[in-house]
């Protein structure tokens, strides 16, 4: 078997630390991927420290991954060595399963997720992307398009699929009134995919000191959450708000926010239940809705979305040694916006 290095979490109280494992045989239908860069995603901190009870140790973490084709297998038609190619949050799902659907198989049973996971034989662990190779099926692997730099396309992958998947099913676009609820690794990727969209987009973080660069970035306005005024003014303004934020808010008030017929999408996760009265949605026809993710078809739908309006990222890009250090900073949201680790930095 394929020997890969990385670095994995061995405990839920201990720090990342070097990891050497083994990766898979490749089947014919594989492709063999040289990782270049890993994004860090909130869900690799929540992993990795048991927050969401379901961590296996030993778990290399990374589902938001860039990289060159080292190899192929037989059967692979899509792919060629050299192509620069991406990986996110999951590498199989059910292909035989009768309700499976390929525009919606992040919903469907039998999904394995990148890492934390097994693969389809129900035995092989799987293991993530802060490593230097990874093999996955063909049909799990997209390209990411020559004009993107690789290192600030990664986030793409978890990040920018997990905004652009509600922004298309809400039809964000020209005329919608969108919300982007904080201005973190997520939401400045709602606000870049929104704004290119066509969509009039305002962000609603718990301060203005984001302010400049969510305007930079395609918000046509900012306001801060921690201003009661913000609620009163705004009052019945928008068609789409999407909460990108686990942390506690008064979900009632944002909901006031919302036009009638408005939808509230959650794709943060929040620790606790979420408590609404009937009485915010029921006047307006309001609904309240989840998204996850995105099919691999929706994904590569997105990556090529981003080609076409040169749209990454932005990113701090560190060495994998920093990877503990990162974590950190992300619970106190210090990076803007996404870290990103370079991979060659595990040779040095």
């Amino acid at each position: 078997m394929p020997i890969a290095r990385g670095y994995a979490a061995t405990d839920a109280s201990k720090p990342l630390t070097p990891f050497t494992f083994e990766r898979r045989n490749p089947n014919p239908d594989d492709v063999v991927i040289e990782i270049k860069f890993a994004g860090i995603c909130h869900s690799d901190i929540h992993t990795v420290r048991n927050e969401w009870k379901n961590a296996v140790y030993p778990i290399v973490p990374g589902h938001e991954i860039a990289g060159i084709v080292s190899a192929v297998g037989s059967s692979v038609t899509k792919f060629k060595v050299g192509d620069r190619v991406g990986v996110g949050c999951f590498v199989d799902s059910c292909i035989g399963c009768a309700e499976r659907d390929l525009d919606r198989e992040q919903y469907m049973p039998g999904l394995s997720g990148t890492y934390n996971d097994f693969e389809a034989d129900g035995k092989t662990r799987t293991q993530g992307g802060y490593s230097d190779s990874i093999v996955v099926k063909e049909g799990y692997v997209m390209s990411i398009p020559d004009n993107l730099p690789l290192d600030a396309s990664a986030p793409l992958l978890c990040a920018g699929i997990t905004l652009y998947s509600p922004l298309r099913h809400w039809n964000a676009g020209p005329g919608k009134k969108v919300a982007i609820v904080g201005m973190g690794g997520l939401g400045h990727m709602g606000v870049k995919l929104g704004s290119a969209m066509g969509a009039d987009i305002t962000v609603l973080s718990q301060s203005l000191s984001k302010k400049e660069d969510g305007l930079k970035l395609g918000a046509r306005e900012y306001y801060a959450t921690n201003d009661p005024e913000t609620f009163t003014k705004l009052a019945g303004t928008f068609d789409l708000i999407i909460c990108t934020v686990s942390a506690e808010i008064d979900w009632n008030a944002y909901l006031g926010l919302l036009k009638v017929d408005g939808s509230f999408v959650v794709v943060g996760a929040p620790e606790n239940p979420i408590p609404v009265h009937a009485f915010s949605i029921i006047p307006g026809r309001k609904s309240i809705s989840g998204s996850m993710i995105g099919s691999i078809k929706e994904t590569q739908e997105m990556l090529d979305f981003c080609g076409k309006h040169n749209i990454v990222s932005e990113i701090e890009k560190i060495n994998i040694d920093q990877v503990n250090e990162a974590y950190e900073r992300v619970l106190k949201s210090d990076v803007r916006y996404r870290f990103v680790i370079d991979i060659a930095s595990l040779a040095a």
